[in-house]
């Protein structure tokens, strides 16, 4: 299990044991939209309260499930700010459709972890109750549908689906500027690489550990890339930028 969703599972166990015993940290961490300008922390503190048991253990087994790979995939620091800005996202919307009932749950940010689930690994299947298998996009899609129809459908109950959809958006939008930043910042580290190109006779061993989270998602996908289509799968500037970061044996041109 990685560290920030150790933490997110503790942090989210901890508070609903306390709010089942402690009466004030509901008052003072749910989020009650007209009250939101003088409680602005409650944006952010209604994600650990939760409205009962399977409240929590539903949200909680999507941070347990698709959240080691993502925090793999996009580094600890990045996947905690995805969380937080799915939730805040979330809550916004749902504020801004008109909502004025109070709101708990983790749910904005989990639906952010599984949009970024879907986002990097788009045909894994996922196990619809542990049986009934469904590619991570279209699940998405379902769950998005069934927001917007249970939302605007009349069927909404005591969900809050607005702040599901909120997630998606914030999810969305964060990817999307993860991509241009890091983008911007893998042209400058391929354009100072050397010309010449170097070449892999091997899957090169990278230790993502010692990648810094900026680059980690491309030299990911590049070597996810290598796994499932073989090294001539490669382009000249792919090859290149995964030269700054394999160990020294596979950096070595061939020797004639």
């Amino acid at each position: 299990m990685t560290p920030y969703v150790r933490a997110l599972l503790f942090a989210n166990i901890g508070v609903f044991f306390l709010q089942m015993t402690v009466d004030v940290v509901n008052y003072v961490l749910i989020l009650v939209p007209p009250l939101v300008l003088v409680r602005p922390w409650t944006l952010v503190t209604y994600m650990f309260l939760h409205a009962g048991p399977m409240h929590l253990i539903f949200n909680m087994l999507g941070v347990f499930f698709f959240g080691p790979r993502v925090e793999d995939r996009l580094g600890s620091r990045s996947f905690l700010f995805l969380y937080f800005i799915s939730g805040i996202t979330g809550a916004l919307l749902f504020m801004v459709m008109g909502q004025r009932a109070n709101l708990v749950g983790a749910s904005g940010g989990v639906f952010g972890i599984m949009l970024a689930y879907a986002w990097f690994w788009p045909d894994t299947p996922i196990h619809i109750w542990g049986i009934i298998p469904i590619k991570a996009k279209t699940l998405v899609i379902i769950t998005t549908l069934v927001s917007l129809w249970s939302q605007f459908g009349g069927v909404r109950g005591n969900v809050a689906h607005l702040a599901h959809l909120g997630g998606y958006l914030g999810a969305y939008l964060y990817l999307k500027w993860l991509d241009r930043k890091r983008g911007e910042f893998r042209k400058r580290a391929t354009a100072a690489a050397p010309v010449r190109e170097l070449k892999f006779t091997k899957r090169p061993e990278v230790d993502l550990q010692k990648v810094h989270e900026v680059n980690r998602e491309e030299v990911n996908r590049i070597l996810d890339k290598i796994s499932a289509y073989g090294m001539s799968a490669l382009t000249a500037q792919e090859r290149v930028f995964l030269s700054n970061f394999a160990p020294p044996d596979d950096r070595k041109p061939p020797v004639s």
